[in-house]
């Protein structure tokens, strides 16, 4: 019977630090994915019938301008948009790897980076640094951080409990997209026990539904950053 092994990582030591090859590996091949297709797309781009990859670029851009001018505004905050778009398609791709059609042992050939809780940390942490920037730059620092403090209940003893509602959205934010992937491939890896023989019908099915929790977590992700980026950026009873 094929050993599951929950969480395992191809490790390699460099100067004492631990890399998680096979994490690199696939973020590589993700982030090669959408960049091969951001310039197929500049080099193909049209202004008559658009391809299958800019009409798939433009809904995203259409669905994801809307929620930008509705909690941040596109004059106050332009760069939110393509960053953005940018994000939901790297973390999109970044999921379906483990809709390929292939498995190695007891799980896929490329697992899905965000199956490493290292992966979405350093996602959520790039965004953090992003919003608290934009709203530095918006309110200034001392204003941002006052209004940080203040939050939504006022000075008093609150600020405390404010302080760890804004540490806490990058936790939650890492933590979401995480989980889900990270239980996907359990699933995997408890599907590959079966003989081969059976366990075709029920893996087919679950890479299927992995595409559809693929694509919520993509959009849940970008959604939050833009409603992180409206909060950071918005000042004292403003509304976009």
């Amino acid at each position: 019977m094929t050993k599951v092994e929950v969480g395992h990582h191809e490790t390699a030591y460099v100067f004492g630090m631990a890399f998680h090859v096979d994490t690199i590996l696939a973020t590589v091949v993700a982030a090669a994915v959408v960049l091969g297709l951001a310039f197929w797309l500049r080099v193909r781009l049209t202004s008559g019938v658009p391809n299958g990859v800019q009409l798939f670029f433009e809904t995203v851009t259409v669905q994801l301008r809307g929620q930008v001018e509705s909690a941040v505004g596109l004059r106050v905050a332009p760069f939110v948009l393509p960053l953005a778009v940018a994000l939901f398609v790297f973390v999109l791709l970044s999921n379906w790897l483990s809709v390929l059609p292939v498995q190695y042992g007891d799980g896929e050939l490329i697992e899905p980076p965000a199956a490493d809780v290292n992966f979405t940390y350093a996602l959520a942490l790039f965004v953090f640094v992003c919003y608290q920037a934009a709203g530095m730059a918006r309110r200034g620092p001392i204003g941002h951080v006052k209004q940080v403090l203040k939050g939504h209940t006022g000075w008093g003893p609150m600020v405390f409990i404010n302080v760890i509602e804004e540490l806490a959205k990058p936790l939650s934010l890492a933590l979401r997209l995480f989980g889900n992937m990270f239980a996907g491939g359990v699933m995997i890896s408890v599907i590959a026990l079966l003989p081969a023989w059976l366990s075709w019908a029920p893996n087919a099915a679950w890479k299927l539904f992995d595409l559809f929790v693929g694509i919520v977590q993509a959009f849940i992700f970008a959604l939050l950053t833009i409603l992180y980026f409206g909060q950071a950026t918005a000042h004292e009873h403003e509304n976009h």
